[in-house]
């Protein structure tokens, strides 16, 4: 099977030259169009798998474009714009389209949004959602065992001390007992006077406190109790 094929429409030449480049890079075969009249046409002659649609356009605007491509077939719509008016999104997903996504956007999320409407249009199930959690200016992705800033620098963790962190994250603000820790990260390897913990959130939080102002803070000690992490933790 090619590479999936997406028409573009955006009358701006930098912006379509950006999220073209981008999904070119992602394998896919990216047909562009600058105005309704380029749309129409090469919506009809190639196709596409899938139409990125600009809701400002010059001449003819982006909803009537969507309602006259939706009237001709049941290619996803994935409408995009500067726009972030709830009518405009309500009116574009009345008329048929199956996504909107506000300017300025985040290169992953456009991507995100695009393979969900192509798997769907496919009939192939959606994609398991990635487990990731954000807290005090850190993200943590547990299915790539990936700890790192929020501008993306990573945060270089052993393989103990990520299992270590990733049993505080899931359960924030609440103390684990050194015996409970032990349990979860090394399961029947665990000797009851096993002292790998208090090393291991030793090293943990000078990484931590390395990474964001205040890190070594957010693994607290609990006497005689054990550890939490401190941190509000959001998931998703």
């Amino acid at each position: 099977m090619g590479a999936a094929s997406i028409l573009l429409v955006e009358d701006d030449r930098e912006i379509r030259q950006l999220v073209g480049d981008l999904l070119r890079r992602e394998g896919y075969r990216v047909i562009e169009a600058a105005d309704g009249r380029q749309a129409t046409r090469l919506a009809d002659q190639e196709q596409p798998a899938l139409v990125l649609l600009d809701l400002m356009l010059p001449g003819e605007d982006g909803l009537s474009i969507c309602r006259r491509l939706r009237a001709a077939g049941p290619v996803p719509i994935l409408m995009v714009t500067a726009k972030g008016d709830p009518v405009d999104r309500v009116v574009g997903l009345e008329i048929g389209a199956d996504d909107y996504l506000v300017k300025p956007f985040d290169p992953r999320e456009l991507l995100a949004r695009v393979r969900a409407l192509l798997r769907r249009a496919a009939g192939l199930p959606s994609e398991p959602r990635r487990r990731r959690f954000a807290f005090a200016g850190l993200e943590m992705d547990m299915d790539a065992r990936r700890l790192a800033t929020a501008d993306g620098e990573r945060v270089a963790l052993t393989s103990a001390e990520f299992d270590l962190l990733a049993c505080l994250v899931e359960r924030p603000q609440r103390v684990l007992s050194r015996d409970q820790l032990l349990d979860w990260t090394r399961g029947r390897m665990a000797d009851p006077f096993d002292r790998t913990i208090d090393v291991t959130v030793s090293r943990l939080r000078r990484k931590l406190d390395q990474a964001v102002p205040g890190g070594a803070e957010l693994v607290e000690t609990v006497r005689n109790g054990g550890y939490l992490l401190a941190a509000e933790v959001v998931e998703g």
